[in-house]
């Protein structure tokens, strides 16, 4: 059937590449486009008519014109013609790119403005800059520049008397920018690099200043024990509020790639001070988002690049730029020389082994027993229980070393294939997540060839992960199968270690971007799963036909579903309850997640014999099996006010016994 409805597709779009046997306009015959001879037994007289043309019905104008530049005579003509049906499934065809540009464009051709019984041709110039924007989206799919956008053929220069077909979409996005605040922020911000002490001093410093909005905390140590904090932004800073999402930002996972963990200090900065100051923008960002920002994910592998910057105060090395002198890999890894990209379990492998089996959930994916008996890190062990004890929805991990997002799968689904596309269930929201860092950068979705080796001209900045190389055990991948968040790469440029005057540049460049990936999160649908007493029950999956990829719900029975606009069947189900769907549409012009709520009842639990044959949700509730790492008893709070986590109950018992832990039993005994 997909096939079939693909092929449907392609015929749509190759009908819509050839000139059309419709009568001449002016200037065809010149051409030699068509005679006037086959176009005579059709002269009409052109007429003002209502638009009337459902699927561009909400146009600037409410008159239009048969018969149109194309030739159609009339809407039913019009609706009925392969230029109309394409433009109708353009969208889905394009994964969402270039939309809703590109439709009002195409009904500006379909249905253009009529004065005085004559046409009004849309701007040649505005066609001009679409097809600069778009045609990447089309080259990915392999297919040529729609025929009924031929900028030269039915479109007319401002000399002519054209319009603009988006000047309506262009005045809207100019008075929501309006109420923003000035380029120049008032928040001030000392742009220079901060060592780890004074990381942790200036976010504790942050959180201080607006502590009704914010407040910092560890979810483990580092190898050489030094704190990953945290800073939190939400208007109840500690606490998770029913239905608002949960968005976390990691920097510096490998320690010489620096640029992320400065942009993430300089984003807890900046959030505080303009919450304060006034800024709505900022208000409702955070008065709806729960964020989370990680700034040092490797604060040991920070400590060996940064030594290995020489000092630019030395009179001696004046003339040298520091930062040229790190090494490309000088402190990528721990402490441990852990990769830590490549630290977390292999959970991709296993969905490629049982994705055929439609017994087997895909997501939720359970830590295999036997990768605790390789080497963890700490640093992956706290990150991989935060991930887990928190319903984040989304995430963005920040890298350096080339100026492109990438998205999951990281790991090629042929083992044999370092470079092969390898998408997950969600390929379409991945991509759109990806655009929207991108396209919100400064430069990142330029169409340059000649980035830092590698070229991403054709998609405009973003790349499945595994078509530009592939790897095991990466974070991203890690976060899709094993919970509910969904996680982009973002490389930053090409400089791992740029010099302290790239920083602000970099600022500026970026903040647009990081600021909308927040406002992101609130895309799709969102809701509770509720008995009919009112109880949100936890652990309830909520599924879309379609998607192979189900998302859970939290303590409270809320849920959260990245979706992109159109019509998609929901499922909610949990074990000892009812199945429901509802059937939801999603418009393009939507601003804020809808809201879809469940009732369930109960009903008699049948024994399944799949759950013995297959992992169930239970299984996924095991965590550290060995207990290697978890600690036995209530966190105690340091000196600074952090909460941290006190050592295994058995440290001690081993210790005296000279045991390191107890895979040494495993291994020894």
């Amino acid at each position: 059937m997909a096939l079939e409805v693909l092929a449907l597709v392609f015929f749509l779009a190759r009908s819509c590449l050839c000139a059309p046997q419709r009568p001449c306009h002016p200037g065809d015959e010149f051409l030699g486009r068509c005679s006037s001879s086959s176009s005579s037994a059709h002269e009409e007289t052109p007429t003002c008519t209502a638009l009337n043309l459902g699927y561009c019905n909400d146009l600037e104008y409410s008159t239009t014109i048969y018969p149109n530049i194309l030739g159609h005579r009339s809407h039913t003509e019009a609706e009925s013609g392969a230029e109309y049906l394409l433009l109708s499934v353009i969208h889905g065809l394009l994964n969402g790119e270039c939309s809703p540009e590109i439709r009002l464009v195409g009904c500006s051709v379909l249905a253009s403005p009529c004065r005085d019984n004559k046409i009004i041709k849309p701007c040649r110039s505005t066609c001009e800059a679409l097809r600069k924007d778009c045609m990447h989206a089309f080259e990915a799919i392999e297919m040529a520049w729609p025929y009924f956008l031929d900028c030269d053929r039915f479109f007319a220069g401002n000399e002519e008397g054209c319009f603009d077909p988006l000047a309506g979409l262009k005045a809207r996005q100019e008075v929501a920018l309006s109420s923003l605040s000035p380029e120049e922020p008032s928040t001030i911000i000392q742009f220079t690099y901060a060592s780890n002490a004074q990381m942790y001093s200036l976010l504790k410093r942050t959180a201080a200043k607006c502590s009704h909005i914010s407040h910092v905390y560890s979810i483990g140590r580092s190898t050489e024990g030094r704190d990953l904090l945290v800073i939190e932004f939400t208007d109840n800073p500690g606490q998770h509020e029913l239905l608002e999402p949960e968005i976390k930002l990691v920097g510096n996972m490998h320690g010489n790639e620096v640029l992320g963990r400065q942009l993430l200090i300089y984003l807890a900065q900046y959030l505080c001070s303009e919450y304060i100051l006034g800024n709505q923008r900022i208000q409702s960002i955070v008065n709806n988002t729960r964020i989370h920002i990680l700034a040092s994910m490797n604060p040991d592998g920070y400590e060996l690049a940064a030594s290995e910057v020489e000092d630019s105060s030395d009179p001696e090395l004046s003339n040298q730029e520091g930062h040229l002198l790190n090494g490309w890999t000088t402190g990528r890894a721990n402490a441990q020389n852990l990769d830590l990209n490549r630290n977390f379990p292999d959970l991709t492998s296993i969905f490629y082994r049982n994705r055929r089996s439609r017994h087997y959930r895909i997501d939720h994916i359970p830590i295999p027993d036997a990768y605790w008996f390789g080497k963890v890190a700490p640093e992956t062990y706290a990150v991989m229980k935060w991930i887990r004890s928190l319903p984040f929805v989304q995430s963005a991990s920040l890298h350096g070393g080339e100026l492109v997002v990438s998205y999951p799968f990281d790991f090629s689904r042929h083992p044999h294939e370092e470079r092969m596309l390898s998408p997950t269930p969600d390929e379409q929201i991945f991509k759109q997540l990806a655009r929207t860092y991108a396209d919100a950068h400064a430069t990142m979705s330029n169409n340059d060839t000649d980035r830092c080796g590698a070229s991403f001209y054709r998609t405009r900045g973003i790349i499945n992960g595994a078509l530009w190389y592939s790897f095991a055990g990466g974070m991203s991948d890690f976060n899709y199968l094993h919970t509910n968040c969904m996680e982009i790469t973002v490389e930053l440029g090409c400089d791992k270690f740029p010099s302290e005057a790239e920083l602000y540049p970099e600022w500026k460049r970026n903040k647009e971007a990081l600021l909308s990936f927040l406002e992101s999160v609130h895309r799709g649908i969102k809701g509770v799963v509720k008995d009919k007493n009112g109880n949100g029950i936890k652990g309830a999956t909520v599924s879309v036909r379609g998607i192979r990829k189900d998302v859970t719900t939290a303590e409270d029975g809320d849920y959260w579903r990245l979706l992109n606009a159109g019509t998609h069947i929901l499922t909610a189900t949990a074990k000892g309850y009812s199945r429901v769907s509802k059937r939801v549409y999603l418009p393009h012009t939507m601003s804020k997640a809808g809201r879809v709520d469940f009732v369930l009842e109960k009903v008699p639990v049948e024994p399944d014999i799949y759950d013995h044959l297959f992992p169930t949700v239970d299984s996924w509730d095991r965590f550290d099996p060995y207990n290697q790492f978890e600690p036995n008893g209530e966190p105690d709070v340091t000196e600074e006010g952090i909460e941290r986590q006190e050592k295994p109950w058995w440290w001690t018992y081993f210790s005296q016994a000279g045991i390191s832990s107890p895979n040494w039993l495993l291994k020894n005994v």
